[in-house]
Parts: C-alpha cells; structure tokens; sequence
C-alpha cells in the first residue's frame, strides 16, 4: 500500500510562522531606524553651504568666529522657516550652525550642532554634537 503526502503538518507549519515572527521583530525596528536616518541625512545634507559660506568667514576673519553669524561677512541668513520636507529651522551664531529637524514623518525635533575649530596651518575642522548623537541609536 502507497503512503501519500496530502499537507503540511501542524508542527510544520507553526515552525513557519515562528521564524517569520522572529524575523519581523528584527526587521521591522531596524528598517524604522533606517528610513529615520535617511529623513534626518536631509537635515544634515542642508548645512554644507553653511559649513562653506563660515569657513570662507574663518578665513577672511582671521579665525574669529564671533564674526560669523547668520547674515554677517557672506554667511547666508538664518531661516527659521526651514526650506525642506524634513528640515523645520538652521542657523548661524558665532560659526557654530544649528539645523533642526521637524517633528513629523518620523522624526521628533532632533538637532545637530556643527561647531568648528579654525587652525591657519590645517583650515576647519568640525566637532558635530546634538540630540541626533545622543539619540540611541544615533542617526546622523
């Protein structure tokens, strides 16, 4: 007598749905870390005409940095108003730039802090520091 196959058995199939469980309570946060990070990169991406415009400030101020604030010797003014889908405010005070994060589409307000270090023999360097660092992960 021939012994057919007809299904799966019940062991079977609840080892499936254990391993796709395990794999979407991995996959799930990390891919939400992921997108947060790619919204977040255009926040970080909006500073580099800032980080320009205060290191040709750096230079032409010999260093002094209280020169070089939003609006002052070729550094663009502050915009409150943000000028992005995922950017709310950046600004320039004493070459240190803030750019802000909305608090919306995943994101929750976080900030990163462009702080720079002006040496005449080696140019600018920049120490970034915010609530993007400090988050757990970090996403910037």
């Amino acid at each position: 007598m021939r012994n057919i196959q007809q299904g799966f058995t019940l062991i079977e199939l609840m080892i499936v749905v254990a391993i796709i469980g395990i794999l979407a309570a991995v996959a799930i946060p990390n891919y939400q870390q992921y997108t947060k990070k790619a919204k977040f990169t255009e926040v970080v991406q909006s500073t580099a005409a800032l980080k320009a415009a205060v290191e040709i400030c750096l230079q032409d101020q010999n260093g002094v940095l209280a020169n070089c604030s939003g609006g002052a010797n070729g550094v663009p003014s502050d915009n409150a108003a943000g000028n992005g889908k995922f950017l709310a405010s950046i600004a320039t005070v004493s070459g240190v730039i803030t750019a802000t994060a909305v608090a919306t589409n995943g994101l929750a307000g976080e900030t990163v802090i462009l702080t720079p270090t002006f040496s005449a023999t080696s140019g600018t360097t920049w120490a970034i520091t915010g609530t993007c660092k400090t988050n757990s992960p970090a996403i910037c």
